[in-house]
């Protein structure tokens, strides 16, 4: 600052070296997120076909109807729902995509644009702010929030 400053100190600046507790601990978190991330970005590629029990790709139940009956053989060509059902008066669809994030959602047949999260679970536009589960539960989570209101045929991501 001024030159009676005798230890030559400068606002802002510590007289220790650069290496602190607080930067080591800051570094390692961020690695462990960043490595938390990548796998759970490399999940669905690295598991593949295996089994899976959260209403996406894979599910057990997908070749089922409500009540666990079977379905009826479906059309050449047409993918099988991930699941199909009316909820508060809104019918709710899913099925297999091949993008980013694995399922296409439709309430009442428009697109409701979903995102899974670094730690698995699932939102929506609809509500960023609530995580589901599953994308059963981030259907109807947005249908409680739209209500009757309609969807937007808009399908771009603006993330």
């Amino acid at each position: 600052m001024s030159e009676s400053d005798p230890m030559g100190k400068r606002r802002g600046k510590s007289p220790r070296s650069s290496v602190t507790r607080r930067r080591v601990i800051r570094t390692g978190v961020t690695a462990v997120v960043a490595v938390s991330g990548t796998v759970a970005a490399l999940r669905p590629a690295l598991t593949g076909g295996q089994q899976r029990a959260d209403g996406i790709p894979g599910d057990s139940a997908a070749g089922t109807g409500p009540g666990g009956a079977p379905q009826a053989p479906l059309a050449p060509g047409a993918v099988p729902a991930l699941f199909d059902e009316v909820y508060r008066g809104r019918r709710i669809q899913a099925f297999p995509e091949p993008g980013e994030e694995g399922v296409a959602i439709k309430i009442d047949g428009m697109p409701l644009q979903v995102m899974r999260r670094v730690d698995g679970t699932w939102i929506s536009v609809a509500n960023h702010y609530q995580p589901y589960a599953t994308p059963l539960a981030t259907a109807r989570g947005a249908v409680d929030v739209i209500r009757r209101a309609e969807l937007s045929m808009t399908t771009e991501h603006h993330h």
